[in-house]
This record gives C-alpha cells, structure tokens and sequence, in this order.
C-alpha cells in the first residue's frame, strides 16, 4: 500500500488514515452471523441484527470487473477507470484505479489499497481518499494490521 497520503478521510468513518499515510478502509463484521458490509453499517442486511463492529478491511484484493469512463463531470480528467476489487472479507468495493495504464488492467489482477491526497476541506485541511492500483510483490508483506 502507497503511503503518500496525509490528512482526514474525505468520507468520515469509511477510512482509517495514520500519520505516516498508511491505513485501511473500514466496514462492518455483523457479530451475529459474521457478515461483512463497506462502508460502515448499523443494522445487517442479511439478518437484521445491530451488533455490528467496525473493522478494517485488507489492504489487498482481486479485481472483479472495471469500466473505462471517457465522458465525465468537467472536475474530472479524463479518461480513467472504475473498478470493482473483492477483498478476502467477502465485500466487493468499487473505487477508481490508479497506478498502470489503462491498457494494462485485465479482470482477476491482483490489486492494492491506494490512499491518496483528494483535496481539501473548507477549511484548508488536506483530504485522503483511496484508490486501487495493481499490487506488487512489496504489497505481499502488507498487513491488516
């Protein structure tokens, strides 16, 4: 996982950011029936229980499916790719993906949580937001930690 990102997520509660730019995104594990949700939820949709805890998820999945998007808001360049990672959790996360041309995403790609700067706040503040980018072999020894 890249560590170049400093600053408080741009979604409260659905991204854990250390100091040193590290971190992991945050779900929910349903105590009841062992569920796993992203973002964060209160209540399980499988079977309704509110003893849900909040976890993090692994920084590493595999890619599931992804979209070139060529037309978009003028806020974004264009064009880039969406993307849909499975993470060992049983959740499937959409996130755009960075770090390889193009060309080069193929389905089943093994893939990396990326935190990266997103803005700023109102107030200034710098903003993380997180992307997914092709894991390498350095990725291997990352941790859930």
């Amino acid at each position: 996982m890249t560590g170049t990102a400093v600053g408080v997520s741009f979604r409260p509660g659905e991204l854990e950011v250390r100091p040193d730019g590290s971190g992991h995104l945050l779900g929910s594990r349903c105590r009841s029936c062992g569920a796993h949700f992203f973002p964060v939820r209160e209540v399980c949709s499988g079977c309704l229980s509110d003893n849900m805890k909040t976890v993090r998820f692994s920084t590493q999945g595999t890619l599931y499916t992804y979209s070139v998007v060529r037309q978009s808001t003028p806020a974004f360049e264009v064009p880039y790719a969406l993307g849909y990672v499975d993470f060992p959790e049983g959740v499937r996360i959409m996130g755009q993906i960075s770090g390889c041309e193009l060309d080069e995403i193929r389905i089943g790609m093994a893939m990396a949580l990326s935190l990266e700067p997103f803005g700023e706040d109102e107030g200034g503040n710098p903003l993380t937001g997180y992307r997914f980018r092709p894991a390498t072999d350095s990725d291997q020894g990352a941790s859930n930690d």
